[in-house]
């Protein structure tokens, strides 16, 4: 029996599990293969204000929410786990190519101007002072010094390493539903028929966590992104180079050392792992398009993960339908940003009984498909 058994074992739900655990709460997480997923795939960006979006005000307060806790979170993980997560603060630059690319510049800008969020906008020749790699075809940019990156794969292991030390047990086993008595989940039924009894149920299986037998109908669908990873990049960028080339977007984000992560595409094929040719091509032509020197690098891996999208691409905080069972999942491409305002927001009402402010535009019942419980009891 454990207080909270999460679903789950990628950044959202090692965030819940961590920030539980230091609530006191006994948590076991499980999961048959954590750091798997799209953490493993994520390049890491914390990009609020580049990423802003018409029409998506609330994900964007949210975002910049869980960006403000971002240093405070990196250095109270690297001291609980002890493994650096490598977290970067040099910015991110916003860069185009023809006269298309030049005027959705423009109206970002706007729109970042009329929200009252911090970017600069930049010539071509100071565009390419801030990043010389660029290529000089390049017409101008977008500076957001505030917009920053971590790695997502040493964010995984130090998240785990923070939990485990904070007491969380983990289960390697495939969940095969969620274990609902009375109407209410009770647990997590797991492969050969073992049975995690529990308070209360946290869903964070990412882009599957619709398809768990016993969970009610969610919005949650898999968005395939490839994306790829290359070495040799020491001394090549200073900070994270998204670029609209010619219509096309794509993102250079320098990670440790030498390492590059090329990305991303977007795709609605279901769960399809397929790493195309023509993606690869289409990142790597668009990649040396923006930085030439991206061909003088080993291209070292190529894979293809799902993130977990909704309908108005914000995320599912709090109860479902089914009483008992607690929301931590469709972040689509903000799962690394929102990592750190997840975990606080999910372990406090796990804790507390009560569902944070920041978190009411975001619970499940906006869609017509499920009618949240206002019952977050955990009496067994």
């Amino acid at each position: 029996m454990t207080d909270v058994a999460i679903a789950g074992g990628g950044l959202i739900g090692l965030s819940v599990a961590w920030r539980a655990a230091q609530r006191g709460l006994r948590v076991t997480v499980v999961d048959d293969a954590p750091g798997t997923g799209a953490s493993h795939a994520a390049a890491g960006m914390l990009a609020p204000v580049t990423e802003a979006g018409y029409g998506e005000e609330a994900l964007l307060r949210l975002n910049l929410a869980s960006l403000q806790r971002w240093p405070a979170f990196a250095s109270d993980l690297e001291r609980a786990g002890g493994i650096p997560v490598g977290f970067r603060t040099a910015g991110t630059l916003v860069v185009g190519f023809d006269d298309d690319d030049m005027r959705a510049l423009d109206d970002l800008h706007a729109f970042q101007r009329e929200l009252g969020l911090a970017a600069e906008r930049l010539p071509p020749r100071a565009t390419r002072r801030r990043e010389p790699s660029l290529t000089p075809r390049v017409r101008g940019g977008l500076l957001m010094s505030g917009d920053h990156s971590v790695d997502g794969r040493s964010l995984h292991a130090g998240l785990l390493a923070a939990a485990r030390a904070a007491g969380v047990r983990l289960v390697a086993e495939r969940i095969d539903a969620v274990h609902v008595v009375g109407g209410r989940a009770a647990g997590l039924r797991l492969t050969g028929g073992e049975r995690l009894d529990a308070d209360v149920v946290v869903l964070a299986l990412g882009a599957r966590s619709a398809g768990l037998p016993g969970v009610p109908p969610l919005p949650v669908r898999p968005v395939k992104g490839q994306i790829l990873r290359l070495a040799g990049a020491a001394g090549l960028l200073e900070g994270t180079v998204r670029a609209l080339v010619r219509g096309r977007q794509v993102y250079l984000v320098p990670y440790a050392g030498d390492r590059l992560v090329v990305g991303a595409t977007v795709e609605d094929r279901g769960f399809d792992a397929t790493v195309t040719a023509g993606g690869v091509h289409e990142l790597l032509h668009d990649a040396i398009e923006v930085v030439p020197g991206v061909s003088e690098l080993e291209l070292v891996e190529t894979l293809a993960r799902w993130r977990p999208g909704t309908a108005d691409n914000a995320p599912l905080l709090g109860p479902s339908a089914l009483p008992g069972l607690v929301l931590a999942t469709g972040h689509h491409r903000n799962g690394v940003l929102l990592a750190p305002v997840t975990g606080e927001i999910v372990a406090e009402y796990l804790a507390g009984g009560e569902l944070p402010e920041p978190a009411a535009p975001f619970t499940a019942d906006r869609f017509p498909t499920d009618r949240p419980s206002t019952d977050p009891s955990r009496s067994g």
